[in-house]
């Protein structure tokens, strides 16, 4: 489903009963909202509704031109849940989604019944400027994402998911590189330049942090522990399976879902 947004259309995905408490989810970088496909029935059944949107440039979202900002990518997510009518969520991001939503939760927190911020930072990757660097410059010169596809499969997956699931570690490939190059672009500029360190403390609603303990040096700055995000916070470490743990291990995965959306139903 496409929903209209000052001129281009922002792609959502929504499923389950008009009556639930609803789970808004945003995805990482270079992704869609297809990253959290295994999470999807779980929480169905477990009595919520489930909305995906797929960032700006990603998915079927139409790209804008540029360098975002956090507060971009958490205002087209406000839209979105204004254009459908939906007065509260419950929120869980990646990545990427994760930093939105702490943007999303500081310029909108009348808007969520709690959070989940899933293998994410409070402020712009230390000592990794010279890496994105690199990778955009590669996307811009090449003006598209499929040089750095086995890369970034590589960083998110191991050999040995790729021989155990193939038709899935294909599907996630073709998401990556088929993102357009202004959506990744523009996403990566916002990945620079944000720290929300100094203003999480005013974030009032129930918290979830899920760290990764295999994400790299450069991605883990200020995770050890609540106080550094906010003081509802509760940090909870997800077993060790690389740097997409939606669709490695997604028992667990599920179960910090679940677990975060129902430290409040409603």
């Amino acid at each position: 489903m496409r929903l209209p947004l000052n001129g281009r259309s922002v792609a959502y995905d929504l499923i389950g009963p008009e009556t639930a408490p609803t789970v808004c989810i945003t995805h990482s970088l270079a992704s869609d909202g297809g990253n959290w496909a295994e999470q999807v029935p779980p929480l169905l059944q477990a009595g919520f509704r489930v909305l995906r949107i797929d960032m700006r440039g990603h998915g079927g979202s139409d790209p804008v031109a540029g360098d975002y900002t956090m507060a971009d990518l958490a205002g087209d997510v406000a839209a979105v849940l204004d254009g459908l009518s939906i007065p509260r969520v419950h929120y869980i991001g990646l990545s990427i989604g994760g930093m939105l939503g702490q943007a999303f939760a500081l310029a909108h927190q009348d808007k969520l019944i709690s959070v989940m911020w899933c293998d994410t930072l409070p402020a712009s990757p230390l000592g990794a400027k010279a890496v994105w660097d690199e990778r955009m410059g590669i996307v811009r010169n090449a003006n598209s994402l499929e040089p750095i596809g086995d890369a970034t499969m590589d960083r998110w997956f191991t050999p040995a998911f790729k021989a155990k699931n193939p038709k899935r570690w294909q599907q996630i490939r073709d998401t990556i590189v088929t993102t357009t190059p202004a959506g990744y672009l523009g996403c990566s500029a916002a990945i620079l330049d944000f720290d929300f360190t100094p203003r999480l403390g005013s974030v009032r609603v129930p918290a979830l942090v899920v760290a990764v303990p295999t994400t790299p040096a450069p991605r883990r700055r200020k995770t050890g522990s609540s106080p550094a995000w906010c003081p509802a916070a509760a940090m909870r470490k997800s077993p060790a399976c690389g740097i997409s743990p939606m669709s490695k291990r997604p028992t667990p995965s599920t179960a910090s879902c679940s677990a975060g959306s129902r430290r409040r139903r409603s």
